[in-house]
């Protein structure tokens, strides 16, 4: 697939992406317009379902919603509220460690840098695109598990993990388009081009992907 197919794709996408649900962490970034609020919620949402990280960061953020506040809680605390996202308890740790790391080194302001961002501990290069995209708005593409799967799928890449997709799609998509892919193919991933079976009788592209990979669908 070449790369002016694959811009069709995101067009086609962006027309069908109101009828879907937009990511968690999306809605918190259009609600708060806050980084620090993107990146707490991004930590609580790896492995674990958008429902359950959307009322586990409410009831976090009704708690505390800056790292000057977030420092005034202890673990136990932090646990409770978010119970039960994935390996919360480790998250919890996480929380309070990057919250203290933000006051001590960066003024309580989360870094608007990648190499900055990936330096705390439980920050990847997923969770600090994120943050650059929904929290700072500056061009960068946060490749998860959907991002990685729908693209090898529609044939636009041929890549094994996330972070060689990240790369890929980063030399092949214009800067100006970097956006939008993620929001786009995670609500298009829950919705429709799911793992296994995709609805693919109703999928608004299917006449440009190749189905790499799918043995059956719906």
């Amino acid at each position: 697939m070449k790369s002016d197919r694959f811009l069709a794709v995101l067009g086609l996408l962006r027309e069908a992406y109101p009828g879907w649900n937009a990511p968690v962490v999306t809605l918190i970034a259009q609600h708060s317009g806050d980084p620090y609020r993107v990146l707490i919620s991004t930590l609580l949402s790896l492995r674990t379902k958008d429902e359950t990280t959307a009322a586990a960061s409410e009831r976090l953020f009704a708690l505390a919603d800056t790292p000057q506040k977030m420092v005034q809680l202890c673990a136990k605390q932090i646990e409770a509220a978010i119970f039960p996202v994935g390996f919360y308890r480790n998250k919890a740790a996480q929380v309070i460690a990057i919250s203290q790391e933000l006051l001590e080194h960066y003024g309580g302001r989360v870094p608007d840098r990648l190499e900055d961002l990936m330096r705390f501990k439980g920050v990847g290069l997923k969770t600090a695109n994120l943050v650059l995209a929904l929290g700072y708005q500056i061009p960068a593409i946060c490749v998860d598990i959907h991002v990685h799967r729908i693209c090898n799928r529609l044939g636009f890449i041929r890549t094994k993990t996330p972070e060689e997709s990240e790369a890929r799609l980063r030399r092949k998509v214009p800067r100006d388009h970097w956006l939008v892919i993620n929001d786009l193919m995670v609500a298009f991933g829950q919705s429709l081009c799911r793992p296994v079976s995709p609805h693919c009788s109703r999928c608004p592209v299917a006449t440009l992907c190749e189905c790499k990979g799918v043995t059956q669908h719906r």
